[in-house]
């Protein structure tokens, strides 16, 4: 009985290591945003949804969300794509996508927008900035 044990998982034990990978293959990337919807300035204490348009590259770009950092009353955006590596990608760029995002205001002053635009020639990021003030 020890024996059909030991190899029984023993032979389990092969078959999880298999080598064989039938997930899809993806690697993620920033996507520049190519425009945005913002109000000229904020109210403290209400919330605003702002709207973002990108452009994928190819069909083979999905949407995996926004990429969204605050730092103080600076908020960076951009948007995250997963890319499949499988797929044959067709070269038409597809139509724009829009989304949004609520954005609830919790300090006076200004908020700076910094939406990512993508790279220069040198692979320097560029951001495109917008100051939103607060009034009460």
């Amino acid at each position: 009985m020890k024996k059909f044990i030991a190899l029984t998982l023993f032979l389990l034990t092969l078959i999880s290591c298999s080598t064989d990978n039938d997930l899809p293959n993806y690697t993620y990337e920033v996507l520049p945003v190519a425009s945005y919807t913002l109000p000229q300035s904020f109210k403290l204490g209400e919330t605003y949804e702002i709207k973002l348009k990108y452009q994928r590259p190819s069909d083979c770009y999905s949407f995996q969300g926004i990429y969204y950092d605050k730092n103080l009353n600076i908020r960076t955006i951009a948007i995250q794509s997963a890319v499949n590596k499988d797929q044959v990608c067709t070269q038409v760029l597809p139509a724009e996508s829009e989304v949004s995002f609520n954005f609830f205001v919790t300090n006076t002053g200004s908020y700076i927008f910094k939406f990512y635009k993508g790279e220069d020639a040198n692979g320097v990021t560029i951001f495109e900035e917008v100051e939103v003030p607060v009034t009460n």
